[in-house]
């Protein structure tokens, strides 16, 4: 084993995007390595008035005064050229939004690692912790794993778990992950600074994969249970959203849940809309609504939405 300083620096180059990229960026450039350059995806609209805006990594590179690339293809020469001119040892991925060429994968003396959001091989893929989330696991964590052109398939070298509370949403899950993630990568980086760090294959036969989500993910299916509804509805927290119809009228879900009792009507009938409680009945158990949001307006809870919506016991939410 080739054995290094104790106080050698690294160099890398960052590829990152979203808020959960940002607390790995803030560790490295807290850190004793030396970030080289970032790469984020371009700028672009977002909102109702779809004003162009920058990802998070970017204000935070520039605040620090890196050089930022912000590439439309990662096929272009020039930004090829640009990444080798780094002359990082290692590539850091954190959430980057695409799939590294084998080109760009082999600009870094020593590859890229890969900061991911699940305890690999389960949940490969764009949404790994929304997708725990509906599939109501009980735990998840971060992976650093070596990147290779296969998704989210190459070996680890280090791994932390973190239980998911019962009525957790993904947005305090990943808030949590990121940080968990960042710790983990600087401790990863520093003992490679040192010496080799063993990487282990993953096995592909337990691989589960974590596709995009998409607005359709979030049409209720009231015969289902209460619990997998309410996985669901926090699994889908901020975006897009659990949602379902009453009178031809499309409700979100923003907070449900799962609440004692069993009832015999049919799924989705509204048990009980009165004094600030709105439950319903599903396939097995009754969830409770605890705050809602007619399309068009803001999020109301269950007691404001029933003062300017009055329903009755027995009407009923549908999917479309």
């Amino acid at each position: 084993m080739v054995t290094r300083s104790t106080t050698e620096t690294l160099r890398v180059v960052f590829f990152g995007t979203p808020a959960f990229a940002v607390p790995t960026l803030e560790a490295l450039l807290g850190s004793r390595h030396t970030v080289t350059g970032v790469v984020t995806q371009p700028d672009r609209p977002s909102g109702r008035g779809q004003r162009i805006s920058s990802p998070p990594v970017k204000a935070l590179a520039l605040t620090a005064g890196l050089p930022v690339l912000q590439p439309p293809t990662l096929k272009d020469a020039a930004l090829l050229e640009h990444l080798a001119s780094m002359k990082a040892d290692f590539g850091i991925v954190a959430a980057y939004g695409k799939i590294l060429t084998t080109a760009v994968l082999a600009v870094t003396e020593r590859g890229f690692l890969n900061v991911h959001a699940s305890l690999l091989p389960r949940y490969r893929g764009a949404a790994p912790v929304h997708r725990a989330i509906i599939a109501g696991e009980p735990q998840t964590g971060v992976t650093i794993m070596r990147v290779v052109q296969a998704l989210d398939a190459g070996p680890m070298l280090a791994r932390e778990s973190r239980p998911i509370g019962p009525d957790e949403t993904s947005v305090a899950v990943e808030h949590d992950l990121a940080r968990l993630g960042a710790a983990l990568l600087i401790r990863t980086l520093d003992a490679l600074a040192i010496g080799e760090v063993p990487e282990m294959a993953q096995d592909d036969r337990d691989a589960t994969y974590a596709r995009k989500l998409t607005k359709d993910d979030g049409i209720v299916d009231w015969r289902w249970s209460a619990e997998r509804i309410h996985d669901l509805v926090r699994g889908l927290h901020p975006w897009p959203h659990a949602f379902t119809f009453l009178d031809g009228r499309r409700f979100i879900l923003r907070s449900a849940r799962r609440t004692a009792g069993s009832a015999s009507a049919e799924p989705g009938t509204v048990l009980e809309a009165s004094g600030g409680r709105l439950t319903v009945a599903t396939g097995t158990g009754v969830l409770e609504i605890l705050e809602i949001q007619s399309e068009g307006t803001r999020s109301m809870t269950a007691r404001e939405f029933l003062a300017g919506h009055p329903l009755s016991a027995g009407e009923r939410f549908r999917s479309p």
